[in-house]
């Protein structure tokens, strides 16, 4: 049973997801925290930013370590295969019928419509670590990393993976 549902964590946002990683994070994180309760929101925050200092592509690595943490190996393997799974159908039955219609005015618009609904998911999911955030280790913690985090990132350029692995190493030293 834990096979199925590790695999319909995954294939659905897989499917609704799109966009890619980005918009498929928020709907990984309703099934796997809201849906299953396999995680935190916190947890679920970490095992995210973990997952964006790995090169690759962010779904299948929180799919291949969340399906492990639930099922092992045949886990793994069935949450990055459920990850994949939409695009790799996708690709084999309607790879001649999108490129026979990739220059649609009406799939540009369809495309131009689905931005601002990710861009809301992923404003909801953010409020969310930060209310989460908050209530773990407190406003002046949470002020101090996200401050650092963005005159990092933004001011002195500092790559994203560093930032994540600053914060979670100060996360283990000061606040684990």
């Amino acid at each position: 049973m834990v096979y199925w549902q590790i695999f319909v964590a995954f294939f659905i946002p897989g499917i609704l997801g799109y966009g890619g990683g980005p918009a498929s994070i928020p709907l990984v994180e309703n099934e796997v925290v809201h849906r299953y309760n396999w995680m935190s929101v916190q947890e679920f925050s970490e095992v995210l930013a973990l997952g964006n200092a790995l090169p690759g592509p962010i779904a299948t690595k929180m799919a291949g370590y969340i399906g492990y943490e639930q099922g092992g190996i045949l886990g793994a393997a069935v949450g990055v295969f459920a990850t994949v799974a939409p695009s790799l159908i996708i690709m084999i039955v309607l790879l001649g019928l999108l490129y026979k219609f990739k220059d649609s005015p009406k799939v540009k618009r369809m495309t131009l419509y689905v931005r601002p609904v990710i861009a809301i998911l992923l404003g909801i999911m953010a409020w969310r670590f930060f209310q989460e955030s908050y209530i773990d280790i407190g406003i002046w913690q949470l002020i101090l990393i996200a401050g650092s985090s963005f005159l990092l990132i933004e001011r002195m350029k500092v790559h994203p993976a560093i930032v994540i692995g600053i914060a979670l190493g100060y996360g283990a030293l000061f606040l684990g």
